[in-house]
């Protein structure tokens, strides 16, 4: 696990170098303007500012297609040398049209890491502290800011500051993340698999996961490169098969799927539960609750909150960095393997799958071993990639001593389990066609007991003697078993290669109703963020501090108005990072939502005290104070929600295939916005004056308020590919909910 918070870390100083240009410049702006002339060209001085602005949203525009085609760590290297090439070039820069250029390639850079770091990062991290770690680059953003401040201010100090020292330091720590993306980083393991690379693919995951069993996340991964398709949720009562009925045959009982362990004659058997699953029956539940409110909370939203509720106490809301309780099987990734039953596997491990290509390299499919009890009409299901799966022998629930990992042969993360099984049917002539079926597994209470031969739900009487899990389970069609294959009547495992799943039209996967409906929340939580008011509030703050003394403090001491300034920008984005850490501990603990719905009524509370602030008059000293506490309190609740949600968001809850692009899509909105409440937030304070424009930013936070609780769901502890597998559920559920 260490492997991928490393990654993170080394990532993440991307956006260090995007914080360190962001405060390099507002105070080396006030040393370029006197020595071009500036004062009476501020058309030029603010172009100065805008150009990375510019920059970042120009690059932004092909980025995301791009690091589809190319991959993420090319990207990530590029907007390294984009940063050094840009630090270079304003170090020397001897007029402002050479400065001007300088600023254009360090923009470019700072658009292709908010692009491509949080995609990368979520791509990565496992999901039980994905959040955590997505969180990093809002702290070492704030932490770049807060180093740049100091330094600036440091030089603002001496005789004669040079701004082009100031702009030009940036090249030492650019040079240090040049080093990372080439050596340290990997590539994203969720890109290698979608060009095929499996073995590549297997062996970063390795790394991250610091194991050597990976077999079930990287069948998780190939069954990420579908999109949409015919998704059902189910529930089904698993126990040991030799407890379910008294010498019952398993093949013979069609409503019973059979599970097999990696020890000789250990086997468990999984029985559909009837009357649906409690997530569908929740999940409709909310439905016809919202349609009675008026339609206004999206089931989408209903969908992810029943599975958080149904969630275990040893589920995924446990954070990874500290003692955690893993999947919501025993899986026993460690334990020796005994294969001697498992004779007429297909394909051996480390055996090369053949590719469509015929080449005999790192790009050819490791199978999925698939035993050829198979091809045989049982309904029987099987964990895929590597040996056969282990459920540990006494309990399926792991134990309060955090015996095991998070993820085994089966585990995909997050209490997640994916499983095959093998469907038959009678076609119109009467003959017998089979196919498979994936399966996300997670278990939905507690274990429970039977009696006699009965399966009893959790919670029943029992004598603790056989203990059963209530799971559900989301099952669709796998990723690799193609719609041309089931039409070609195929027995047994026929696959076509991951590189050939992942191409398709990128119109046509725009237009699936989940990749919309996500896109529909990324964007929205993009342009309401930028409209919350954090650029008014930042604009604002040296003027509030001035007023409340601090300006007056820092004169007596000797300090300039100009160092007094940077100073007093340095103070406030300290005060961010308490925030951010304790952000970063919440996001999967609470939930990305919960964080949300708490955190932005403070942002309202804060601007409506500002508002009444400046429209009622009142003592200097209460004045300030208010003031100061409000703008104090809006910053710190800011970076805890508002701030990192969005991108992380955002970053999660697209499919592999078009991820890039899609929230290149939302890195273009997010400029564009910063591009209009930047240019438009001093034309505003001329019409309709200070508290006109808090009073605009707090009405958009009640907007966001309602947006969120209506239309984002939870994402926390859940696998990016179950994340997207409910949304394509979810939005056909929203579908049918407005034709009925």
């Amino acid at each position: 696990m260490s492997g991928a918070v490393l990654v993170a870390i080394a990532a993440a100083i991307g956006n260090l170098l995007q914080g360190w240009d962001n405060a390099t410049i507002a105070g080396a702006v006030l040393y370029i303007k006197k020595e071009f002339h500036l004062e009476s060209n501020p058309s030029m001085e603010g172009l100065i500012v805008a150009m990375s602005l510019i920059g970042a949203t120009l690059i932004t525009t092909w980025s995301g297609g791009v690091a589809d085609w190319l991959g993420r760590r090319p990207m990530l290297i590029l907007s390294s040398v984009l940063y050094f090439v840009g630090s270079l070039v304003m170090l020397w820069s001897p007029n402002v049209y050479v400065l001007l250029l300088g600023r254009l390639l360090d923009g470019f850079g700072v658009g292709l890491v908010v692009t491509l770091v949080p995609i990368y990062i979520s791509e990565t991290a496992p999901p039980e502290i994905r959040g955590l770690l997505n969180t990093l680059p809002q702290f070492t953003g704030s932490g770049g800011m807060f180093l740049s401040y100091c330094m600036v201010f440091g030089m603002s100090l001496m005789p004669s500051p040079s701004w082009r020292l100031m702009l030009g330091v940036l090249f030492v720590p650019s040079l240090v993340f040049f080093f990372l993306t080439i050596f340290f980083l990997p590539e994203s393991p969720r890109w290698l698999v979608s060009k095929g690379r499996m073995l590549e693919a297997k062996r970063v995951l390795q790394r991250l996961r610091g194991r050597e069993d990976v077999s079930g996340e990287m069948a998780l991964l190939v069954e990420g490169l579908g999109i949409g398709g015919d998704t059902t949720i189910e529930e089904y009562i698993i126990g040991p098969a030799d407890d379910v009925a008294d010498d019952q045959d398993i093949a013979v009982d069609k409503d019973q799927i059979k599970l097999y362990g990696a020890e000789e004659g250990l086997s468990w058997v999984a029985r559909p539960v009837k009357g649906g699953s409690t997530v569908s029956v929740l999940s409709r539940h909310g439905s016809t609750m919202s349609r009675r409110q008026g339609s206004l909370v999206d089931p989408l939203v209903t969908l992810f909150g029943s599975v958080h509720e149904k969630m275990p106490e040893t589920g995924s809301m446990r954070s990874a960095l500290f003692p955690h309780f893993g999947s919501m099987f025993s899986v026993g990734g460690n334990q020796p393997r005994n294969e001697e039953w498992d004779e007429e596997n297909l394909v051996g491990e480390g055996e090369d799958y053949p590719t469509d290509r015929g080449e005999d390299s790192d790009d050819e499919l490791h199978s999925p071993l698939i035993s050829r009890q198979t091809t045989s009409m049982e309904k029987d299901m099987h964990s895929g990639h590597g040996p056969l799966s282990t459920f540990r022998h006494g309990s399926q629930v792991q134990g309060a001593h955090g015996e095991g990992g998070g993820a085994g042969s089966m585990g995909i993360g997050g209490g997640w389990q994916v499983a095959w099984k093998w469907t038959e049917r009678e076609d119109e002539s009467g003959q017998k066609e089979g196919g498979f079926k994936r399966i996300y597994l997670h278990q939905e209470g507690f274990p429970g007991s039977r009696r006699g031969s009965i399966v009893s739900l959790p919670g029943g009487e029992g004598t603790g003697e056989a203990e059963f899990v209530q799971a559900s389970a989301l099952v669709s069609q796998p990723a690799l078993y193609s719609k041309d294959l089931l039409r070609e009547h195929t027995i047994g495992p026929a696959m076509v290669h991951p590189s050939e799943t992942a191409k398709g039209s990128l119109w046509h996967d725009l237009q699936d109703p989940g990749v919309k409906r996500a896109l529909f929340v990324g964007v929205g939580l993009q342009i309401l963020q930028q409209f919350s008011g954090i650029n008014g509030v930042l604009y604002y703050t040296p003027q509030i501090l001035e007023q409340a003394g601090v300006g007056i403090l820092l004169s007596n001491l000797g300090i300039s108005s100009s160092s007094s300034s940077l100073l007093i920008s340095a103070l406030t984005t300290f005060v961010m990072l308490p925030a951010i850490a304790v952000a970063m501990r919440l996001m999967d603990l609470s939930g990305r939502r919960t964080l949300l719905l708490t955190t932005i009524p403070i942002l309202i509370a804060s601007l409506i005290v500002l508002v009444i602030s400046n429209l009622v008059h009142m003592n200097s000293v209460v004045h300030a104070v208010l003031s100061t506490v409000s703008v104090v309190l809006y910053f710190c609740f800011f970076v805890m929600g508002f701030g990192p949600t969005p991108n992380i968001l955002c970053s999660e809850i697209f499919p592999t295939r078009v991820r890039g692009i899609c929230i290149a899509i939302c890195a273009l909105t997010f400029w564009i916005c910063d591009i209009i409440v930047t240019y438009s937030l001093p034309v505003l304070l001329k019409s309709i004056g200070l508290a006109g424009v808090f009073g605009m930013y707090a009405i958009v936070c009640c907007i966001s308020w309602v947006f969120v609780y209506l239309k984002v769901p939870e994402t926390k502890g859940m696998p990016l590919e179950v994340i997207t597998e409910f949304f394509s559920v979810g939005a056909r559920q929203a579908e049918a909910d407005k034709n009925n």
